[in-house]
Parts: C-alpha cells; sequence; structure tokens
C-alpha cells in the first residue's frame, strides 16, 4: 500500500498566477474601489437596452455584482480586520451604443475573471476562496450572458 503526502508537502511548483495574500487583498480593495463607476455603467447600459428583457438580464448581472462587491468587502473586513474605503480615481467613460456597450462589458467580465482568479490563488483554502470561486463562475455567466445579448443585437443590425 502506497502512502499519499498531499502535493504541498512535496511540491515546489508555483502556478503563473502565484499571488501573496497582500496582492490578493490589494486586488480585492481596487475590485471594490470601482463600483461607482461600475454602477454608472449598468444604469447607462439598461436605459440603452432596446427591451424588458435585455434590461433585466442587465440588471441581474448588476445585482451580481452588488452581492460581489458585499462579500468582497465582507472578506476583506473579516481578513484585515479594516473597512475598505475611498473610491477609484478612474474617470467614467459614457458608451457611446448599446453595441459597444456590450463589448465593453463583455471585455469587463473576461477582465475581472483574470483579476479574481489571483485574488483565488492568493487566499488560503477554505471559505473565502470558495466564495471567490463562485463569483468567478458568476462573471463567466455574466460574459455568456453578454456574448448572448451581443449576437441577438449584431445579428438584428445585419438584417
Amino acid at each position: 500500500m502506497y502512502v499519499v503526502n498531499p502535493y504541498w508537502s512535496r511540491s515546489t511548483f508555483k502556478p503563473v498566477w502565484s499571488v501573496s495574500t497582500t496582492q490578493a487583498l490589494n486586488l480585492i480593495r481596487e475590485a471594490v474601489q470601482g463600483e461607482r463607476n461600475d454602477e454608472l455603467f449598468y444604469d447607462e447600459l439598461i436605459k440603452m437596452a432596446p427591451n424588458s428583457e435585455q434590461s433585466s438580464i442587465i440588471a441581474s448581472i448588476r445585482d451580481d455584482e452588488r452581492g460581489h462587491n458585499r462579500m468582497f468587502r465582507g472578506m476583506y473586513k473579516e481578513i484585515t480586520g479594516h473597512e475598505i474605503t475611498g473610491i477609484s480615481n478612474e474617470k467614467y467613460e459614457r458608451v457611446e451604443s448599446y453595441i459597444e456597450g456590450l463589448q465593453r462589458a463583455l471585455r469587463g467580465e473576461l477582465s475581472a475573471v483574470e483579476k479574481y482568479r489571483k485574488i483565488w490563488f492568493g487566499l488560503p483554502a477554505g471559505i473565502y476562496r470558495d466564495t471567490v470561486f463562485g463569483i468567478i463562475l458568476d462573471e463567466l455567466k455574466h460574459a455568456s450572458l453578454y456574448n448572448y445579448l451581443f449576437t441577438l443585437n449584431h445579428t438584428n443590425r445585419s438584417r
């Protein structure tokens, strides 16, 4: 019979996304501090949607994002003992068209997956990591929904 040791006790392998807990916490702070621009963006996109079905899809994504922000804030407070304060210095860029907004939203969701994957690697195993994994799955679902909306509207424009 063989004894199997856990991989962390024998491996020197480091994934390319290797991130320290401090780096992960900084990424969480960055993600949360940009929420004001995110709200402006979602509100604008919802108003531009051509029908109630599309606006309700975007509103459901916005509501998920609000939940993600609450979870990130809670994790940060539990780990550090401090609240996340301040907002991003980035100036909000208005959306020129609904299609451009959908494209920006899709890129934003995929960019969030990249950032959250780094956060995931920087957190200890357990509830925080599991929570971030759930958020990553939501971001992938959102990307699929934005791709669906883009396809619907791009196809309709081509006719």
